[in-house]
């Protein structure tokens, strides 16, 4: 009965990883078969000069062009502001907190994840209000506003990866340092960061892709379809999910919904770019820290 049971379960978690495989493929194959016979020059540029465009001396305005330098923009951005604040957070968690602060952090930091993204819009969208009343009446939704609701968004995967990948360093890596003298910070720094460092850059590498593919929270905080290319980080932008969500849900004619099938494979293509970009330096960083 036990060995029934286990072939049981083994067939089941096979049928299930081959029906998962299936359904992506399916998915992949459909899109590209929609989204390539829209990819062109005229795709990405329109009217304009490719070479004008590139080097920002004319506007596009019926192109991808701006969509794909505004998603590469807020998710920098977004990244930027988030990766050393959830870095600090997480660690703290791991190594400095006490119980009983790490409960209530804990709770918080979990509800955080669990917060629809709509709802992280709309106090982006607060903040840019409350700025624009109380600060300066040049503030209004734009990049900058977009990046921080994005970080807000992707913070807690960060610093739960960044706790984790910490606290389940084994033991004896952690008493390394310590027995040989060092202080608990040295320690921190030379045994169980390095030794944490591939889970942590994987908990990023997920957040790049999360903050790449989120259409409700820049939809309300600085998004718009025709602003062009940024100027500064308080403009208004394109980007390639708000152009997916526009095209698809207005279109007036098969090119048009078309060209939305071609943004959505450009934007996949696009992360999965990053992701092996993010793979390529995390495994760099990981065999020089060990020494390989």
């Amino acid at each position: 009965m036990k060995f029934l049971f286990h072939n049981s379960l083994k067939g089941l978690l096979w049928f299930s990883a081959i029906l998962t495989l299936a359904a992506v493929m399916a998915l992949l194959l459909f899109l590209f078969k929609m989204g390539v016979p829209a990819i062109s020059i005229e795709f990405f540029f329109g009217d304009t000069d490719p070479i004008k465009a590139l080097f920002l001396q004319q506007r596009v305005f019926d192109g991808l062009f701006p969509a794909m330098v505004g998603t590469f923009l807020v998710v920098s951005l977004s990244v930027i502001w988030a990766i050393p604040l959830g870095l600090f957070i997480g660690i703290y968690l791991a190594e400095f907190c006490s119980p009983r602060v790490r409960k209530y952090l804990d709770f918080s930091f979990d509800l955080l994840a669990a917060t629809p993204s709509i709802v992280i819009g709309l106090f982006g969208l607060t903040v840019a209000i409350f700025l624009h009343r109380h600060l300066s009446n040049q503030i209004y939704p734009c990049l900058l506003i977009s990046s921080i609701s994005l970080a807000v968004l992707i913070l807690p995967y960060i610093v739960r990866t960044t706790q984790l990948s910490i606290e389940t360093v084994p033991f004896s890596i952690r008493m390394t340092g310590l027995s040989l003298g060092a202080s608990r910070l040295q320690n921190l720094f030379s045994a169980i960061l390095p030794n944490a460092l591939s889970g942590i850059l994987s908990g990023i590498i997920l957040a790049l892709g999360r903050s790449a593919e989120d259409t409700a929270v820049i939809m309300l905080t600085g998004v718009v379809a025709t602003a062009g290319i940024p100027r500064s980080v308080l403009a208004k932008f394109e980007a390639l999910p708000f152009y997916i969500y526009y095209i698809s849900s207005q279109y007036t004619d098969r090119n048009e919904l078309l060209s939305g099938f071609g943004a959505a494979l450009v934007l996949l293509i696009i992360c999965g770019l990053l992701f092996i970009s993010a793979h390529l330096i995390k495994t760099t960083v990981v065999r020089r820290i060990n020494g390989l």
